[in-house]
């Protein structure tokens, strides 16, 4: 088979998402089948989020049209496997002590980063004629990542207290996890406001901004959204 010059070679980050993927849905698809086998249900169902975030491009490509870039779905993976699997399922969160406070505040960071690109997409997007202003769009991703961590925690108490799960991990002296919980959510807004910050700085004063490059990426696998 001769190789085609006009194709072009996928570049080191579409590479280490390729493997990376590979080897992760090895991993988890190994996972599965042993957690199946030994009936740990709720565990089975954490690896099943897992697994459909890795498929996530190939749903969306399919079925909503959607191109999502090698960097946004290699993020998105890795911060998935570090919660559910090593979090959860290998018990990372009572092994490491500073487990649960990285991962909250990377999820403040990363859902600080999809609120920019939501709200920019909408202030892009040629079938929405509307123009916010930097200020508004970090505001609203502050406000989006905010939201998505309160959320969480709601989820969070509400398994507890059905399930009699020990997902908030209280502290000693606080059986109720109302400490781990606001730790949470000061360290989940910490990672939102530094992200809406660097974004507003970028927009304001069209300083170099690591999202920018991912926000072009979008906008280069995804024309039909976007009017320029």
């Amino acid at each position: 088979m001769t190789e085609n010059p006009d194709q072009k070679k996928p570049d080191r980050i579409t590479q280490i998402h390729l493997w990376a993927g590979r080897i992760l849905l090895v991993v988890v698809g190994l996972e599965w089948i042993y957690l199946l086998i030994r009936s740990q249900w709720l565990s089975l169902f954490v690896v099943s989020l897992l697994l459909i975030v890795l498929f996530i491009p190939i749903i969306f490509k399919k079925n909503l049209q959607v191109d999502i870039p090698a960097e946004f779905h290699l993020t998105a993976v890795i911060f998935t496997f570090a919660a559910l699997y090593l979090g959860e399922i290998q018990h990372f969160y009572q092994r490491v002590w500073w487990w649960d406070i990285a991962l909250h505040g990377s999820a403040g960071l990363l859902m600080g980063i999809f609120g920019f690109l939501l709200i920019y997409i909408l202030n892009e997007s040629k079938q929405i004629d509307i123009h916010l202003t930097p200020g508004f769009i970090a505001f609203f991703a502050f406000t989006f990542a905010v939201t998505i961590g309160t959320v969480w925690e709601i989820f969070e108490f509400s398994a507890d207290q059905i399930f009699q799960l020990n997902m908030q991990k209280p502290m000693m002296g606080d059986p109720f996890g109302l400490t781990d919980t606001m730790w949470d959510m000061i360290v989940n807004a910490i990672g939102a406001f530094i992200i809406s910050m660097t974004g507003w700085w970028y927009l304001k004063f069209n300083k170099n901004y690591f999202v920018k490059e991912w926000i072009k990426k979008f906008i280069e696998k995804n024309p039909r959204l976007f009017s320029r």
